[in-house]
């Protein structure tokens, strides 16, 4: 576990942080219509993709990789075991210029995440978490207490991007039954610890990319929370296209509550 958050804090410091706020021209790409990627990104994945190879010599399925050949997320079905790699989460906000941003790394084994690590260079914090070993904050284990019981006091997220036009509607229509509601921080690598150490209390998610969300849902659950699909199965991490919806929450009896009054007709 600190061998790879070694790699992510080196990974970060030679190739992510210097860029912060100091990107230059032809430096920034449009990878899909409304995405970016910046040599950061790619420059951050190819170190870390290379020292955890030598690390455990498993398949690396890298956000930047298969963006250049899909193909290679199939690993995540295909194979005993294979490393998920984020090198920028949030990378809008890092162009942007603004903090919330992080470099996320998870560890799947059968098709399950088993450890994950998310570090975030604006604060040096780093998370990390190990399938029935608990979740941490730089040594400091984390358990999140259970939301309080009147939803009227819960702050929360719904991320509406990529529903469709009559879900979008039913779901923000339902969302005056919460106390606040936010469209998130822009940051798995943000809004998954945030849940952890009680700043939220649940974040409705649309699109599911694995290397935003097997990290931070192995933290929050390993903290106590809940990560589950829509129909109560629990989150597992597989190719884009697959599943979508996914609610996180601080307790099980939060994500129940919360789902039943999101989905409401």
């Amino acid at each position: 576990m600190e061998k790879v958050a070694e790699i992510l804090a080196e990974a970060s410091a030679e190739a992510v942080e210097p860029r912060f706020r100091a990107l230059a021209a032809g430096e920034v790409m449009e990878k899909a219509p409304g995405e970016v990627v910046t040599i950061a990104d790619r420059e951050a994945e190819t170190i870390i993709a290379r020292r955890l190879r030598e690390l455990l010599p498993v398949p690396v399925v890298g956000e930047e990789a298969v963006a250049a050949d899909p193909a290679l997320a199939q690993a995540l079905r295909s194979e005993p075991a294979a490393w998920l790699v984020d090198p920028v989460d949030g990378t809008a906000n890092f162009v942007a210029g603004r903090p919330e941003y992080a470099v996320m790394v998870s560890l799947v084994r059968d098709g399950r995440t088993v450890a994950s690590w998310i570090r975030q260079p604006a604060t040096a914090t780093t998370y990390t978490a190990e399938l029935g070993s608990g979740a941490w904050r730089d040594g400091h284990r984390l358990t999140r207490t259970p939301a309080a019981a009147d939803p009227a006091k819960w702050r929360g997220s719904v991320k509406s991007r990529f529903l469709d036009p009559a879900r979008r509607r039913l779901i923000e229509a339902n969302t005056t039954a919460f106390g606040e509601i936010t469209s998130g921080r822009h940051a798995a690598g943000i809004e998954y610890p945030d849940i952890a150490e009680g700043a939220t209390d649940f974040i409705l998610y649309w699109r599911t990319l694995p290397w935003d969300h097997a990290p931070g849902s192995l933290l929050v659950t390993e903290a106590g929370g809940v990560a589950a699909r829509l129909d109560g199965s629990p989150y597992q991490p597989e190719p884009p296209g697959g599943t979508e919806g996914l609610l996180v929450a601080a307790d099980p009896v939060t994500w129940a509550r919360a789902r039943d009054i999101l989905l409401a007709d």
